[in-house]
């Protein structure tokens, strides 16, 4: 048997600078499983309470929403249900800019819009829990 027969063909995919030796990666993908786990919980919950329990579908009116999140229980489940998604789906979607965007300049900015929309989705989902006023008056 020759060494030529064990020699390996370059990679097809070009290569990246090595990365920075730090734990960003396994923090990401930790919190991958934690969140994903803690989402299961959460939204297969709110299905059973929003879809099963009671007239299912039926009751769900602005009333419903109001004496809801008159609750803090409720307010805080649907606000870590939100932050956990949101999260969890912005992590999924760096992880595919990473794999599948070539150009350095092209990933930068798919990342920066990505980051962008998590903030915005964020801040006003996270603002609609908190200033919902069952009051309206009109």
């Amino acid at each position: 048997m020759t060494s030529e027969s064990l020699t390996l063909d370059k990679p097809r995919s070009p290569r990246r600078p090595a990365a920075r030796r730090n734990n960003f990666e396994l923090y990401s993908w930790l919190f991958m499983r934690i969140s994903g786990l803690a989402l299961v919980v959460l939204v297969l919950g709110h299905l059973f309470i929003m879809n099963i329990l009671d007239d299912g579908v039926h009751r769900i009116n602005f009333a419903f929403v109001a004496g809801r999140w008159a609750s803090p229980f409720w307010q805080a489940w649907d606000l870590i249900m939100l932050w956990l998604a949101q999260l969890h789906g912005g992590n999924g979607m760096r992880v595919i800019i990473e794999d599948y965007a070539r150009k350095p300049t092209t990933r930068f900015w798919l990342k920066m819009i990505l980051y962008a929309s998590i903030v915005l989705i964020l801040a006003v989902g996270t603002l609609v829990i908190f200033t919902f006023n069952p009051n309206i008056s009109g």
